[in-house]
């Protein structure tokens, strides 16, 4: 990977991990927490995950770019072992926004769907820390 990739790519990780953290631990729990109802704190919860959606999918996305096996980078097998957390990230904020939200919006069996939106949050979660470790781990 180039050096600027290599600069990058580590940045990128803590932005898409962190912006999750931020999000799922302190910004969501703090609307329905303040907000006069959970009404107006889920709809603006609703919009952040949107925002954030597009955040982890371009995150992943330059993570992936910055990755390309074809670059013959001397650290390929840190961002080989990294690519299905990245690849698997994207696909779930993207399922997240496409597929479990609609539902949730809708109301539609809301007490399911929403377990299963925050099961794929977790999961989203986790591998942007997946990714974001082995960005920055020292290799050796």
């Amino acid at each position: 990977m180039a050096a600027r990739a290599q600069v990058l790519a580590p940045w990128l990780a803590a932005l898409w991990w962190g912006s999750l953290t931020a999000l799922g631990a302190l910004v969501v729990p703090s609307l329905f927490a303040h907000l006069p109802s959970p009404a107006l704190a889920g709809g603006m919860a609703a919009k952040l995950f949107t925002a954030q959606t597009w955040l982890s999918t371009g995150c992943g996305l330059l993570l992936l770019l910055l990755h390309r096996p074809d670059q013959g980078n001397p650290e390929t097998g840190r961002a080989q072992s990294a690519m299905m957390f990245m690849l698997l990230g994207v696909l779930l904020a993207l399922l997240s926004e496409f597929a479990i939200a609609p539902r949730i919006v809708n109301r539609e069996n809301l007490r399911l769907w929403h377990s299963v939106g925050s099961v794929m949050f977790a999961l989203q979660w986790l591998c942007a820390g997946v990714t974001f470790w082995k960005m920055t781990r020292k290799s050796g």
